[in-house]
């Protein structure tokens, strides 16, 4: 095994515990998902996001999931996605409360139709999140 082979499985082991700790069953179903169409995507996302980015020291979880909420409430067209990560700042953490706040100060940077989608979709994953019935059927819508 060369040394470009050995980094690369420890990214690729790196970002599968980072995205458990993370994600969840969440991310992992997504991950999954792919591996009939896109294996080799699903490697990509498990190294680059959390084998490389949310493994650096300069941030907290709680942080990384703020900024997370944030960009994909501000996007408007990751509602998916943006399930996985409320979810994600619930494991990490951030309070309910503190995921509406920053959903809501979106409204300033990408309008109210983009904070409108991002509540409605942070009010299925709290629903869920009550039922008990966890990220795995939120990564299915």
């Amino acid at each position: 095994m060369t040394h470009h082979q050995a980094e690369d499985e420890s990214r690729f082991e790196r970002g599968r515990k980072a995205l458990s700790r993370i994600d969840g069953k969440g991310g992992e179903k997504v991950v999954a998902s792919l591996a009939d169409i896109a294996p080799d995507f699903a490697r990509y996302l498990i190294e680059f996001p959390f084998g490389d980015i949310y493994c650096r020291p300069g941030l907290d979880l709680r942080s990384r999931e703020i900024a997370t909420i944030a960009a994909l409430t501000a996007l408007g067209n990751a509602a998916p996605q943006l399930k996985v990560h409320v979810e994600a700042g619930l494991n990490v953490g951030l309070t309910r409360t503190e995921i509406v706040e920053v959903i809501m100060q979106m409204a300033v940077y990408a309008g109210f139709p983009a904070a409108l989608n991002g509540l409605f979709a942070a009010k299925e994953v709290f629903a869920l999140h009550e039922e008990g019935s966890g990220t795995e059927d939120i990564a299915r819508s």
